[in-house]
């Protein structure tokens, strides 16, 4: 009834500048003035980092309306592989935006992606622009994130060999109290933990080591993760995206946010343009937008907090010249993540992780 209602009060010109969630799924952004075209985005991103991106885009496209469906990044993944096949012509969307560039990788590799280049695309570093096919867009470090009320200072830790040590020395204080994502059910759960093996493998074999000792409580997605926080049932949370923790920090004063001083991941998620869209222009102009200094501005201030070459948030704690340090390592988009996306080496990961956790 909720959807029948707002789109009829569309049609009839009533809701202008209202954007309206249904079943918590779908969103519609009503075009601002009359409608003369639609884009349809299917995100594996958060509909409350978006908003404002669409918002201010709509200012320079007035008759634009935009459609918004949000998914877990594996879903999406599924959907957009059944468009391309051909299984579900229509439903794939115009844009693909996933925090799981691997998976867009593995899509534009089997022919899945249109190519697109402009003054904004070429602009870029060359990391997070793969074959004009899928373009970064976001500036995401990957934080440890704490309760201030119940770790102690000296308990904090700053580098992914300190919280293996802490989960070692006090695994009986931290045992039931540390969170991170569910590999097998996050795609970008899994990027980060595949990407931190690659990185530092005997760290990261001591962390899941200490973290199988702790009864880690695993989740989907970051923001479930963060609401354990909340809730008082986990204490400390690795692999977190900085820009969901500094979102929750704004509500929650008792979050802390540590960028690791070893090495810091940094994912930019990814923008595509599918081969089965329906209005590619359209789709290719948004990405203009996203990756121009007005978006990555309004990005910065409103949805995901954090920029390359910008200060860091407030109260994050971390180097502030993060890749300049040489402490950041982004994520480059490229033929690098099909390795992560090998359908053999991906089950055999997900599977000793399971095992060393014991989840099986």
């Amino acid at each position: 009834m909720k959807a029948r209602l707002a789109l009829l009060a569309l049609a009839l010109g009533l809701m202008p500048h209202l954007a309206f969630a249904v079943e918590g799924e779908r969103a519609l952004f009503p075009a601002v003035s009359q409608e003369t075209e639609r884009l349809s985005i299917h995100g594996a991103t958060d509909l409350a980092a978006m908003r404002p991106l669409i918002l201010d885009f709509q200012k320079q496209a007035p008759n634009t309306a935009v459609e918004f469906v949000d998914y877990v990044t594996n879903d999406l993944f599924r959907e957009a592989v059944d468009a391309c096949s051909g299984k579900d012509i229509g439903n794939g969307g115009d844009l693909l935006l996933s925090s799981s560039v691997d998976q867009l990788v593995r899509l534009a590799n089997d022919g899945c992606a249109q190519s697109y280049s402009s003054r904004m695309t070429e602009a870029i570093p060359a990391w997070a622009n793969w074959r004009e096919e899928i373009f970064g867009f976001t500036f995401e470090p990957v934080v440890f994130v704490y309760d201030k009320s119940k770790v102690p200072p000296e308990d904090v830790p700053r580098s992914h060999d300190a919280l293996a040590d802490l989960l070692r020395r006090k695994a009986d204080v931290y045992s039931g109290r540390i969170g991170t994502y569910d590999i097998e059910a996050s795609g970008v759960g899994y990027l980060l933990a595949y990407n931190d093996s690659r990185q530092a493998p005997t760290t990261y074999g001591r962390i899941v080591e200490s973290l199988s000792r702790t009864r880690t409580v695993i989740r989907c997605c970051n923001n479930e993760v963060l609401g354990e926080i909340a809730r008082g049932n986990v204490r400390l949370a690795y692999n977190v995206l900085g820009s969901y923790a500094y979102a929750a920090a704004r509500t929650n004063p008792n979050l802390g946010i540590v960028l690791p001083n070893d090495y810091t991941l940094v994912l930019s998620r990814g923008a595509m343009v599918p081969s089965t869209a329906q209005h590619p222009a359209l789709a290719k102009r948004f990405i203009d937008y996203l990756l121009s200094p007005r978006g990555r501005e309004v990005a910065r201030q409103k949805s995901f907090f954090f920029s390359e070459n910008g200060p860091l948030p407030e109260g994050v704690e971390g180097p502030p010249d993060l890749m300049v340090s040489g402490i950041g390592r982004p994520i480059r988009i490229g033929p690098a993540l099909l390795a992560a996306q090998d359908t053999m080496q991906r089950q055999t990961f997900i599977s000793d992780w399971k095992e060393l956790l014991s989840l099986h």
